[in-house]
């Protein structure tokens, strides 16, 4: 029996096929070569167009369907992970209404802060954990205020996943962690929040309807199966935002744990059973794959948007044609903190760890007569390991106090300077495992669809494969090249 995960970044669509019996992928795919654009059409903003996702899905499945031989009739389930944050408005016909307005676009900052004064910072942080922020709830009602002929179209406003949910499908559902990462849930009344929603004037019924993340939320539509390659009828069973799953995929379920990811943003997400907050919503507890009113797991989530486009900006502006494995290479020639050249990575919009300021990246120290591309390429790696270090100690002020991090072996993981540097600043040892997003979301569909029993049938196959401790002989240095960063930014701010 096998199963299909998606993973619908903003970089690209990633696909994987699992065989539950054995635990093995037996076909993984991304699509397409180059990172998807973003398209700006004013700064700060940040917008894709949601049927380019359905499209490269499309394109990508076929294709591994076709070169892996796979029979569709041995595909039981379907689970998808996707970009937390974004919003999809389509009108009664499930047409797209506007592009999607991504996961870091940091135009509805201020409705977000004006909402926060309106609801009490009590109320929001007691209910939502949160302030409205620029999540999506911000989002929708920057469309009302700004686009009222598209506005009043709208039958439904969804997150990315519950769009392709629904192109596969045909209907349109949410879970409580979806609505949690909209800011739409009162964890105290265990409901939508209705004082949210009239603050912001919007009507609940433009919102979903709530299925349990583990479940059976729709078949595989025959217009949907031709254009895939798979059996009409086959049941998507698993959906959950990229930060959470990501988690699941690594088998963090439990308090304590935490799990990493830099791709095109920078994440920490680490697993609390306490209904607890930031009192400035730098970092956000959204509500977990596995949670539940009665027995809580809260995924505390610092994010960083600037990591891993500042790496995709350096090689696409300044690399001349290098391949990132290039770039590692080259990073590793200069020495721990660069020589005095210092990356502040934070020009990807707003950025919450810094109370959503939108700040731009800086870069400090250069020096024309001693500075190297090499020397940039590891100032922008450390750069983006301190802005984690400088997230995680909110997290401790919180009580969470991390000492293991679990990691995909992808994306900044594969860089060694990196995961070492992340490592000395922070005193965790990483965990780096053969796993991503996609296969995530093909094990969390065998779990939903009931083809694996239990979340410990799920991960039996996964593997370790590296372990990164703290250098000794590295800390002092890298304590050094930290300290001069956080001096700079604390100037900047």
């Amino acid at each position: 029996m096998l199963t299909v995960g998606y993973d619908i970044g903003s970089s690209s669509i990633k696909c994987a096929i699992l065989d539950c019996e054995s635990g093995n992928t037996v076909a993984h795919g991304s699509y397409p070569a180059e990172e998807m654009e973003i398209h700006s059409p004013r700064p700060g903003w940040a917008e894709q167009d949601p049927e380019a996702w359905w499209s490269n899905v499309v394109t990508l499945t076929r294709r591994l369907v076709r070169e892996k031989k796979i029979d569709p009739a041995l595909v039981r389930a379907i689970g998808i992970s996707y970009q937390m944050h974004g919003l999809v408005l389509v009108d009664d016909r499930q047409h797209v209404l506007r592009p999607s307005i991504i996961w870091c676009d940091s135009r509805a900052v201020e409705i977000g802060r004006k909402t926060f004064e309106r609801l009490g910072e009590e109320f929001c942080l007691q209910h939502l954990l949160n302030s409205p922020g620029n999540f999506t709830a911000s989002k929708l009602r920057w469309v009302r205020e700004n686009e009222p002929e598209i506005f009043a179209r709208v039958h439904k406003s969804m997150l990315p996943g519950e769009f392709i949910a629904m192109k596969l499908t045909g209907e349109i559902s949410t879970t409580v962690s979806g609505l949690s990462e909209g800011i739409y849930w009162d964890f105290g009344r265990n409901a939508v929040s209705r004082e949210l929603l009239e603050a912001l004037q919007l009507d609940e019924g433009l919102l979903p309807e709530v299925r349990p993340t583990f479940s059976i939320q729709g078949r595989l539509l025959t217009s949907a199966a031709e254009e895939l390659g798979l059996r009409p009828g086959t049941v998507v069973a698993y959906r959950a935002g990229d930060q959470p799953n990501n988690a699941f995929s690594l088998n963090v379920l439990n308090p304590g744990e935490a799990a990493a990811t830099a791709g095109t943003s920078g994440v920490v997400y680490g697993v609390t059973d306490k209904i607890t907050y930031d009192v400035k919503s730098r970092v956000n507890p959204f509500a977990h794959v596995n949670h539940t009113h009665a027995d809580p797991r809260l995924g505390v989530l610092l994010c960083i948007n600037g990591t891993g486009i500042l790496n995709s900006w350096l090689r696409k502006n300044v690399a001349a044609g290098l391949s990132y494995a290039d770039i590692n290479a080259s990073a590793a020639r200069a020495g721990i903190g660069s020589d005095g050249l210092s990356v502040i990575p934070f020009g990807n919009g707003a950025e919450r760890i810094l109370e959503n300021r939108n700040m731009g990246c800086q870069i400090a120290g250069l020096d024309f007569n001693r500075h190297t591309p090499s020397h940039l390429f590891r100032a922008a790696q450390e750069g983006i390991a301190f802005s984690f270090k400088y997230g995680m100690e909110i997290m401790k002020e919180m009580g969470m106090e991390i000492r293991m991090i679990r990691a995909g072996h992808a994306n900044m993981f594969l860089s060694p300077l990196f995961r070492q540097t992340l490592a000395n600043i922070t005193g965790a040892a990483i965990e780096l495992f053969d796993t991503d997003g996609a296969q995530g979301a093909a094990r969390g569909a065998a779990v939903g669809a009931g083809v694996l029993g239990t979340f410990q049938d799920a991960f039996r196959s996964l593997k370790k494969i590296a372990e990164v401790r703290p250098s000794l002989s590295d800390l002092e240095a890298t304590r050094s090249a930290y300290d001069r960063w956080l001096s700079l930014l604390q100037r900047i701010l």
